[in-house]
């Protein structure tokens, strides 16, 4: 542990906030990046602004956005702004925020908010629980729900397409298309889904994606450059309101829970 427990218990860190905003989002297939998709008259990016900027501790973020990204410095955010560039994969537009976050002389001891600009429904008491187990963790802590559905692990294989004769099943047809099929199903009793915010020591995240880039590991999330080294990484249960927008029917999801949200606020 190469950060004393009992000096962390002592100090009340500073907090930084990043919103990591470089992506497109292939799986979306939308022709713009998802972060600037439109709901309720802001962009996914505003809104999720707004909702770090409901937490008390955070009084400014560090977005990081794409080079050729001509759109993030013509909106108005609900808390004061600061941009790096980031690189082609997340793990790389984390580390380019770290270092300027580094620039600004945070100490290894500060604590990085990491959040995802697609995910704008995240409740503010979920933001504030994570920040204050990360306060009590020498390398951080993440919102985190646990696996509800059944889960299945698939196998793939030539998809057999049945012929038949007077309507009764004959044999497969050998085709050229593959199809998965359920193979066996996963305990979930110890399963969890990531979610954002993540946050971690400032200097134990930078030694981390270190040794992520120095092994060309593949992560994907933060945490998971943790659990290469064996790092503990706490799991506070998030709401479930939460959800990312990966794919085009969660926008109707988002709208609905974000419609919601207001009604009760």
């Amino acid at each position: 542990m190469s950060i004393n427990q009992s000096h962390l218990m002592n100090t009340t860190p500073n907090i930084h906030a990043m919103i990591v905003a470089a992506g497109r989002g292939s799986r979306f297939g939308a022709s713009i990046a998802k972060q600037y998709t439109m709901l309720q008259g802001q962009t996914l990016l505003q809104h999720s602004v707004a909702r770090l900027a409901n937490s008390a501790y955070i009084d400014k973020c560090l977005l990081v956005i794409a080079a050729d990204d001509s759109t993030a410095k013509t909106l108005n955010f609900a808390l004061p702004i600061q941009y790096a560039i980031g690189g082609a994969e997340r793990w790389q537009s984390v580390q380019a925020g770290v270092e300027a976050i580094r620039e600004t002389g945070a100490k290894d001891s500060d604590l990085v908010v990491i959040h995802d600009a697609a995910r704008p429904a995240v409740p503010q008491q979920d933001i504030n629980k994570v920040i204050e187990a990360a306060m009590l963790e020498p390398y951080g802590a993440i919102l985190a729900t646990p696996v509800a559905d059944t889960l299945k692990q698939s196998y793939t294989q030539p998809h057999a397409q049945s012929k038949t004769t007077n309507g009764i099943i004959d044999k497969p047809v050998n085709s050229s298309s593959t199809h998965s099929y359920a193979k066996r199903t996963i305990d979930r009793s110890h399963m969890w889904q990531a979610q954002t915010p993540q946050v971690f020591r400032l200097g134990e995240l930078q030694r981390v994606l270190t040794y992520v880039a120095e092994n060309q590991l593949e992560i994907t999330d933060e945490a998971s450059a943790f659990e290469h080294l064996e790092l503990p990484i706490s799991l506070v249960s998030g709401s479930r309101q939460n959800i990312k927008l990966t794919y085009p029917d969660d926008a109707i999801l988002l709208a609905a829970i974000l419609t919601a949200q207001s009604e009760l606020s």
